[in-house]
């Protein structure tokens, strides 16, 4: 399958499940308190390094983003799905939101005080995902603190319906922490701190996070500012 052909699943899968998916999970972060440990120690963070606009990568309908910014962040959203941008700004319009790829991420280097990827790295294949996370190091400030959510595991399955009973065409890539950080490192982040959690955000989950390396390197830069993956 050729990068334009997941992509543009994932695209329409999370076009057609974007009313429902926003309903379903509404909740979820309610009914997860180590996630929101996990997101205020990330708010703490960004705070540490002078603060700063915070990228929330795959946003989804933009519920990860909004609880951001009631954490004091500036926080704004991206995502690969126009259906799920536009059910973001639906339900919070005084958030910044924005259609893209994080194959492709156009943001400035160093331009955002924190990035987090909150479950939203489960769509991209594993040849893929080097790239994904130098553009995060790209963009972070050095010194900056990235968060990221994924289910752990070893398999890749194919979804093919899902929030609602709609029709959906995306493979879902299950991961474990010590590979995950090894990416990281490669991509010139350092780890600091991981866990493994069982809640309604993923049956397994693993938290994670970096920061990026005080002295920038060589990344590759972008043309389209945003995110594959509906995390939020």
């Amino acid at each position: 399958m050729t990068v334009d052909d997941w992509l543009a699943n994932t695209r329409t899968s999370y076009d057609t499940v974007a009313v429902d998916y926003a309903h379903l999970l509404r909740d979820f972060l309610a009914q997860a308190p180590y996630e929101r440990a996990a997101l205020g120690l990330f708010a703490e963070l960004v705070a540490t390094v002078g603060g700063g606009p915070v990228a929330d990568v795959g946003c989804g309908p933009g519920r990860i983003t909004a609880h951001l910014g009631t954490l004091g962040l500036d926080a704004f959203g991206i995502d690969l799905s126009p259906g799920m941008i536009a059910v973001a700004r639906r339900d919070h319009p005084n958030l910044a939101f924005a259609v893209g790829s994080m194959t492709d991420l156009s943001l400035a280097d160093s331009s955002v005080a924190g990035l987090i990827a909150w479950y939203s790295l489960i769509h991209i294949p594993d040849d893929q995902l080097g790239g994904v996370l130098a553009h995060f190091r790209r963009v972070v400030r050095p010194g900056g603190p990235l968060l990221l959510g994924f289910h752990v595991g070893d398999e890749t399955t194919l979804k093919t319906e899902g929030y609602g009973g709609h029709p959906m065409k995306i493979h879902v890539h299950r991961r474990q922490p010590a590979q995950m950080a090894a990416w990281l490192r490669d991509a010139g982040f350092r780890v600091e701190a991981q866990t493994i959690l069982v809640s309604p955000e993923s049956r397994l989950g693993g938290i994670m996070f970096a920061r990026s390396a005080e002295t920038a390197t060589a990344r590759p830069r972008g043309r389209h500012a945003v995110a594959p993956g509906s995390g939020g």
